[in-house]
């Protein structure tokens, strides 16, 4: 079970079983957390770039990005949600590539429930106790607390809503993001993207005006032009 006083863990499962993965939504949901379903790869790829989780289950043999390849590609990204690669690929060479992946833990098919909550309940915990930090530029930025860390040690306050704007484009440091793209996924209830040329200018006012560049005829992207 999850923690009762506090918010419903986040759980996203990567898992192309067209039975299997409606199956896991359930038996999360009923273990009391707040679980999500990717169909492949590049939908799981996706999710966790854009959205928060307390732990990620991925399948292996998943079509468009395989889960290997997912997990690689996320930790590259600076995403540090604990993972489980949930597989029927069992033998040591296959765990050891799992956990060589980034992967925290792996559990072969078919599994016991109660060990696999088990499993989710410790990653959960191991996500809790630890801050996910990704690079900006020659700082830190440190997701739970909102905050930039210089390398001269210096720390600055972010808002929820630059903090949100900052994740994304912090997780995805070569790829440029439309005005249109950026309010979909930091204010989705806006009625306008004016809100995302004001963040911009809110992020680069506290943290220079190179942390965001302007890429002509696109849009926003990490870092100077």
């Amino acid at each position: 079970m999850t923690d009762a006083a506090g918010p419903a863990a986040k759980v996203l499962v990567v898992e192309d079983d067209r039975e299997l993965g409606p199956l896991l939504l359930r038996l999360f949901r009923g273990a009391g957390y707040e679980p999500e379903l990717a169909p492949d790869g590049q939908a799981g790829l996706h999710l966790a770039l854009t959205r928060r989780y307390d732990a990620l289950i991925v399948d292996r043999g998943l079509p468009a990005i395989e889960g290997l390849d997912l997990l690689a590609r996320l930790r590259r990204s600076g995403v540090a949600v604990p993972a489980l690669v949930l597989t029927a690929l069992g033998t040591v060479a296959d765990r050891v590539a799992g956990l060589d992946s980034g992967a925290e833990d792996y559990l072969v098919k078919p599994f016991e429930v109660e060990e696999l909550l088990a499993r989710v309940r410790a990653l959960v915990r191991r996500g809790a106790g630890a801050a996910e930090r990704l690079a900006v530029g020659a700082g830190t930025f440190d997701l739970i607390s909102r905050t930039v860390t210089g390398e001269d040690g210096s720390v600055v306050a972010l808002s929820g809503r630059e903090s949100d704007l900052l994740r994304l484009l912090a997780r995805n440091p070569s790829r440029a993001f439309t005005r249109e793209q950026i309010a979909a996924q930091v204010f989705p209830d806006a009625s306008s993207v004016a809100l995302v040329d004001t963040y911009v200018h809110y992020l680069r006012r506290k943290l220079g005006t190179t942390a965001i560049s302007t890429v002509r005829g696109v849009g926003y992207r990490l870092g100077p032009a």
